[in-house]
């Protein structure tokens, strides 16, 4: 159990993140004082945003420079915080040439950085650690495996590795390398969030993530010829940087966290835009079927073994514990879903 004071810095790595926004956002306007790390605090395209924000709300903003693979660039940033929310971590499913380099060192090795600083650092209590259901479970088909028929926070995902789902193991290692360092010492206690897929308005739109691209890719025709049979569960990215924010600052929070809100396939995706935006974009209108999608899945970027272990599977994730332990209340997934496009359009990205 940690009480933390409210008037003492608190620290968000990866401060230029889809996330990490709205957590600086929310702890700005009620008048915190944030110390936020990014790899470059005078490029103004990457945190202009970040700096407009706190020039309109009540709290503080300083701008740390470090990076997750620069050995000790998080110390300075740690002093004096009592909480740490350590959201930086990569995150592209495309476009992966070296899983080791591109994902698996900078999530493990970014992730004993922060926490050594944390280690050195007095001052901290808590870390609320940004995980993910890619920690939890690697494959749709793993929950048939389950009696349970869902996902908990008691399940840990066995199946990813380096060359199979490289994104789910790097948040998989990641996290337990967290837990590790949390359980060697007892000065600090470690809460985790674990989003799905992130959807939501970002507050720049030169944030490079994977969940903006997916939305991207129904408004730019990619998609229109149809989408696999594939499910996910999704949720809003207020809704993870309130729950990132609640697992800080309530002192019994503790353990792991889905985040998710629903659960909903690519063609319901497409089904909700089309509600709102009729047929000005190219939404896809189809399922394509299975074998289809498994034949052409290197030319889409995705292995064979993806397809066949995650298209027409059904899931389930279990956000009760969420709710009772950081009284999260999930916004409508229509409205996260409209609003994103909706500022997908609006900055010209489609």
């Amino acid at each position: 159990m940690a009480e933390i004071d409210k008037s003492a810095p608190i620290l968000v790595t990866g401060g230029t993140g889809f996330i990490a926004g709205w957590i600086i956002k929310m702890l700005l306007d009620d008048g915190g004082t944030v110390h936020a790390t990014v790899r470059d605090p005078e490029n103004k395209q990457k945190v202009g945003h970040l700096e407009t924000i706190a020039d309109q709300a009540p709290g503080t903003l300083k701008l740390f420079k470090a990076d997750l693979l620069d050995l000790g660039s998080f110390a300075e940033a740690t002093g004096g915080c009592e909480l740490v929310i350590h959201t930086a971590s990569p995150f592209v499913m495309n476009g992966i040439t070296n899983p080791k380099e591109q994902l698996i060192r900078p999530a493990l090795e970014g992730t004993r950085n922060v926490l050594d600083a944390v280690n050195n650092s007095p001052s901290v209590k808590r870390v609320v650690l940004t995980s993910s259901v890619a920690a939890i479970y690697g494959d749709a088909a793993d929950l048939q495996s389950l009696p349970g028929g869902a996902f908990t926070e008691d399940h840990w995902n066995t199946t990813s590795s380096e060359s199979h789902q490289a994104y789910s193991y790097s948040k998989l290692v990641a996290e337990k390398e967290a837990w590790a360092m949390a359980k060697a010492q007892e000065r600090w206690d470690l809460v985790v969030i674990n989003p799905s897929m992130v959807l939501g308005p970002s507050l720049t739109k030169y944030s490079i993530s994977g969940s903006i691209g997916l939305l991207k890719q129904f408004g730019d025709g990619t998609a229109k010829f149809g989408v696999p049979k594939a499910n996910m569960g999704m949720v809003d990215v207020r809704d993870v940087a309130q729950a990132h924010i609640n697992a800080g600052f309530t002192p019994t929070a503790s353990g792991r966290h889905i985040l998710s809100a629903t659960e909903v396939s690519l063609l319901e995706i497409s089904k909700i835009l089309r509600s709102h935006f009729g047929d000005t974009y190219p939404l896809p209108k189809r399922e394509v079927p299975k074998f289809m999608v498994w034949l052409a899945a290197p030319m889409i970027g995705f292995t064979r073994e993806f397809v066949s272990k995650n298209v027409g599977f059904p899931l389930k994730l279990d956000n009760s514990y969420s709710k009772k332990d950081l009284g999260i209340k999930y916004r409508p997934i229509e409205q996260t879903i409209v609003e994103h496009f909706q500022q997908i359009i609006d900055d010209q990205l489609i």
